[in-house]
């Protein structure tokens, strides 16, 4: 499963190193160490996926993660010392689609990107037919959303977690149900990040998110999707 990946990390020997990893995995590898660079490198190439130091000089990595995510839906890992919840889901809630924390192992490092590129591509090559509930249309093949015909701009992880909501309607998904539906059991996040995505994709989907009557909540349970044919709650 050979891609191109782009790694933005503004220590140099960190750098070199996983690079070496990267490329024993057949994977083509571009180097940065500043986020401007990272940005144009992103602009210029189109990479499968980027690695994504948060501090770096130039430009942040956040402010990175942000404008990629404005520009496309490439795969995003963030590497942060910041270990607090928040910093994790500030950077997840800016479209990252998952996170090592320093220090960290290369082999941890790879095995992450590993699973990350298997699961994008996975949901790219899928032959599935467009899941429909009422007006939102979750089509897999185009990785789009629209409701009532008007695209919505969804992250990757955004894109996961409704699909599995769409694919039964009606159903109450747990967090851990979801987390691993959606992102695999190879994450090492807290079910906290579901209820980051599900706000985000309320401000999307709802007329008022502060009512939703789309993405219900289902207390003491989790979540669901409104079934087209049900009540609005």
């Amino acid at each position: 499963m050979s891609a191109q990946v782009l790694v933005a990390e503004d220590d140099p020997k960190q750098a070199e190193l996983v690079r070496r990893y990267l490329e024993r995995e057949n994977h083509r590898v571009v180097v940065v160490h500043d986020g401007r660079a990272a940005i144009d490198e992103a602009r210029r190439r189109t990479p499968d996926l980027v690695v994504l130091d948060v501090m770096m000089p130039k430009v942040d990595g956040l402010d990175v993660c942000r404008v990629l995510r404005a520009e496309s839906d490439v795969p995003i890992l963030l590497l942060t010392a910041r270990t607090t919840e928040d910093d994790v889901l500030l950077g997840l809630d800016l479209g990252a689609d998952d996170y090592v924390t320093k220090p960290y192992s290369p082999r941890q490092l790879v095995a992450r990107i590993r699973a990350l590129l298997r699961r994008v591509r996975r949901m790219r090559e899928s032959g599935e037919q467009p899941l429909r509930v009422g007006e939102l249309v979750v089509d897999p093949q185009r990785h789009e959303v629209t409701m009532g015909g008007v695209l919505l701009d969804c992250t990757p992880a955004e894109f996961r977690m409704l699909a599995v909501l769409a694919a039964e309607p009606g159903r109450a998904f747990t967090r851990a149900q979801l987390l691993s539906q959606a992102f695999g059991t190879d994450r090492y996040i807290t079910e906290r990040t579901v209820d980051v995505h599900v706000m985000n994709l309320r401000r999307k989907l709802e007329p008022d998110p502060r009512r939703p009557t789309y993405l219900l909540t289902v207390y003491g349970i989790g979540y669901k999707l409104r079934d087209a044919d049900g009540p609005a709650a």
